[in-house]
């Protein structure tokens, strides 16, 4: 072989060589926002990386779609293994990448091919023209695959949810249509080519735009099964949003009948002074004291023991104060509510009633159980603080830096945590959540001013 055969051989294997590692940094950024961590992203990458380097070093000439397929597999198996949890999702990222991979390759083929014979039939086929469109090869392959990796991952929003076996179905049906056509069509593109030394335009530009049509497909399904995705979250969000209305039109009702418990009791009070006097002027202190008691009782269960300043946050805070007393848990309420303020009522009731379901769902409830509520004043933020003991781990979706329930993964109803925030954030504040020593702690910040 002469020196611009070398010269020729180097530039073939760098191509080939450098075709790898674009393909496996594109499989790392499909599979980098489904993951937990960055490393493990970066692992599934260097495993595809490592599987077809083998291939190509190593001189077996197996079929191509072996050899593709071990390094997606392969990959697949570090994802499932670093990673042991939305199994389903891994499916798809797999199943995904298979086909994009020959698709987006074979459209910078057919470009390549065009635009080589092209620059060849003027002139002579020299080392300069050869380099320069492998790179532009390498160029086209790298934007195609990016662009539908991009559009995917954008349109892909609920990355950490589970995904069930009609949805993985649905979305891998045009990946196995994509892959199916692109075998029908490069067969019958690679039999032309052999059998008559030449390929025509009209069927390159057919297989052009099935192949872009296939990569198109697999994207839109994606954006279509998310956008039913968002419409099932708000419709679970509407439904929440009733019920917590429910629970605050009883909360307000049993406070009206609250209230005008108090105003029967005032109204009596004059004839219970007036009894207790004459028992102390009888000289019947005994008797007196067991009426005042009787009495203090009696006013005691009609107000409540908590006076957090609001009667509707009254209610909700008395309200788990019971639920939680019947499970023998500890409750302690040292809850202000912020008068002189633009924080209304109705908001407060959102974040304490999902803050206190919670807690009350989550709360051990052995020996040493607690749940607690204290607020306070920094500066101009109201502070809110829901804390209760809690044994376990949580998973979380580190996307929106929120624990995923059991209760978001059953049946949808998990949403409090993100409710609470959304009130947060329409008083220019957030959330902040800490687990750890047995305990979970939200704290809530709302701006006053």
């Amino acid at each position: 072989m002469g020196e611009l055969g070398i010269h020729w051989s180097i530039a073939s294997n760098a191509t080939h060589i450098i075709e790898i590692f674009i393909m496996s940094f594109c499989f790392f950024m499909l599979a980098k926002p489904f993951m937990r961590r960055r490393k493990k992203a970066l692992s599934v990458g260097a495993a595809y990386a490592l599987v077809m380097l083998i291939f190509y070093i190593i001189p077996l000439n197996p079929d191509y779609y072996i050899v593709h397929g071990t390094g997606v597999l392969t990959a697949f198996l570090v994802m499932c293994l670093t990673e042991r949890t939305n199994l389903r999702q891994k499916i798809f990222i797999a199943a995904t990448f298979f086909p994009l991979r020959f698709l987006t390759a074979a459209t910078a083929e057919i470009i390549y091919d065009k635009v080589y014979s092209f620059m060849e039939a003027r002139q002579n086929a020299d080392f300069a023209l050869y380099v320069g469109v492998c790179t532009l090869y390498l160029l086209l392959e790298f934007a195609f695959m990016a662009a539908a990796v991009r559009f995917i991952l954008k349109a892909y929003a609920y990355k950490h949810d589970d995904m069930d076996k009609k949805e993985l179905l649905m979305l891998l049906m045009p990946s196995l249509l994509g892959i199916t056509g692109f075998e029908i069509t490069r067969y019958y593109r690679v039999f032309y080519i052999v059998e008559t030394g030449k390929s025509t335009d009209a069927y390159d530009f057919l297989s052009l735009l099935y192949y872009t049509v296939s990569v198109i497909t697999i994207v839109v399904v994606v954006v279509l099964y998310q956008k039913i995705k968002a419409k099932q979250e708000d419709k679970l969000q509407n439904e929440l949003l009733a019920s917590q209305l429910d629970s605050l039109r009883r909360h307000i009702s049993h406070a009206e009948s609250l209230y005008s418990d108090m105003r029967g009791v005032r109204h009596d009070m004059a004839n219970h002074l007036l009894t207790l006097e004459r028992l102390y002027e009888s000289g019947k202190t005994d008797e007196a004291k067991a009426y005042g008691a009787d009495l203090k009782a009696a006013v005691s269960q009609i107000t409540g023991e908590i006076k957090s300043g609001n009667p509707v946050t009254d209610v909700i805070l008395q309200g788990a104060k019971n639920e939680a007393e019947q499970r023998n848990i500890m409750f302690h309420s040292d809850f202000c509510y912020p008068a002189q303020s633009n924080i209304n009522a109705f908001d407060l009731s959102v974040i304490l009633n999902n803050a206190l379901q919670n807690a009350l769902e989550n709360a051990d409830c052995g020996r040493g159980s607690y749940i607690s509520v204290t607020s306070y004043r920094q500066n101009n933020a109201y502070m809110l603080e829901i804390s209760n003991s809690f044994v376990g781990s949580l998973q979380w979706d580190f996307e929106n830096a929120l624990p995923i329930t059991s209760k978001e993964q059953k049946n949808g109803h998990g949403y409090g945590l993100a409710n609470i925030r959304t009130v947060a954030r329409k008083y220019s504040g957030d959330i902040e959540i800490v687990q750890n020593d047995g305990a979970f702690r939200l704290t809530v910040m709302l701006m006053t001013e």
